[in-house]
């Protein structure tokens, strides 16, 4: 079951977005954790150009998690409207920054006609750097970088951002490259270099999960126009480089094997989330088919390798999840153990519709013995 998360009321609004680029922000020198949101596509296939902030605004001791949207008005070189980029997070020098590459818009309004209105180009191939503090954007050229590309895989490490796959819409191909993006902070103008390898995978709109530190599992995606990417990857990164070895994938089921589309998110710590829309005629009932992919370490003596195993996730079939079996964002095991009890323990739908009249009991401390 899904249920509606709640803002704060000095949230701004958040249109539901297509393809955006989204980067996780951990914290770091202070700064708060967040998730960075950029561009997409809204339902009425207009593109946006803002970035938005999410983080947490509070946590009752119900186990009730309030977000606070932020819009970052951006200066300077501001990226274009675009979808299918992605965003990453760099630390250089003990700064951050943004780094944001790749998309897809439409054409420019002196080259459209009504023959191709709603056609798409690749952005430039410009690589534009973000101070989230001061909302300062510049954007870079690079002699290396001379193709747009979009739908691929962007992983970051410290002060470096690995690109892997894509596709290149004006020669139609998904080139096999992995570009190394260096970025150093330095006082004055940043230092970009980049380093363009022919060793990375033939694959775009992949799904990515962490399974350990720099340690990613990449899957799914499209190696064509018509045929999905049905093998496992594990990528490393190290100071060295970046390593990549091919994993045993799980024995997908018959729904992901025949289906035409996939697609899916990270779970964090080795999971994965992947819908397949139902296909048939009538259309069937349960309009997606959702597995859950997990990948763990087995210790064989000294040897460590990843395995994975799906399991299929039948929301109809199920009891509603209760409040026990929520997710939890970024809370620590005994602020679970004494939050609540009682009635304080207890979902009520009505106070969910009028919040801001009954509310909810909550305790003050976690040795708080007042009785509501």
């Amino acid at each position: 079951k899904l249920r509606a998360i709640s803002f704060s009321n000095n949230s701004c609004y958040l249109p539901p977005l297509r393809c955006p680029a989204v980067a996780h922000f951990e914290p770091h020198d202070g700064s708060p954790e967040c998730y960075l949101v950029h561009g997409g596509r809204t339902p009425n296939n207009e593109l946006s150009s803002s970035l938005y902030m999410l983080s947490v605004d509070s946590r009752g001791c119900n186990r009730k998690v309030t977000l606070r949207c932020q819009e970052k008005e951006l200066v300077g070189d501001v990226p274009s409207a675009r979808y299918g980029h992605t965003l990453s997070v760099i630390h250089s020098r003990g700064k951050s920054a943004c780094v944001l590459f790749g998309g897809r818009s439409y054409m420019p309004p002196t080259e459209r006609t009504t023959e191709n209105w709603n056609s798409v180009v690749d952005c430039p191939p410009q690589v534009f750097l973000i101070d989230l503090e001061f909302g300062c954007s510049s954007a870079h050229t690079l002699p290396e970088l001379t193709d747009g590309q979009s739908f691929h895989v962007a992983l970051a490490r410290e002060d470096c951002v690995y690109f892997l796959g894509g596709h290149i819409l004006s020669s139609d191909c998904r080139p096999p490259r992995l570009i190394r993006l260096r970025v150093e902070l330095l006082l004055g103008s940043p230092v970009i270099t980049c380093n363009v390898l022919h060793e990375g995978l033939s694959i775009t709109s992949a799904i990515t999960t962490t399974v350990g530190y720099h340690e990613y599992m990449v899957f799914g995606g499209y190696q064509s126009e018509t045929q999905k990417r049905m093998e496992c990857t594990y990528i490393g990164l190290d100071d060295v480089g970046v390593h990549m070895e091919p994993r045993e994938p799980p024995q997908w089921t018959s729904e992901i094997s025949h289906s035409r589309t996939w697609f899916g998110g990270s779970l964090g710590k080795g999971s994965a989330l992947v819908a397949v829309p139902s296909e048939g005629n009538p259309t069937p009932p349960d309009a997606y088919h959702f597995y859950q992919l997990s990948f763990q370490k087995e210790q064989d003596g000294e040897a460590s390798a990843q395995v994975c195993s799906q399991e299929s996730t039948d929301f109809e079939d199920s009891a509603p999840l209760e409040d026990s079996e929520e997710l939890y964002f970024g809370r620590e095991p005994h602020e679970l153990e004494y939050s609540s009890d009682g009635e304080g323990d207890t979902y009520n739908e009505e106070d969910e519709e009028d919040e801001s009249q009954t509310g909810y009991w909550v305790k003050c401390c976690l040795s708080c013995q007042v009785d509501p």
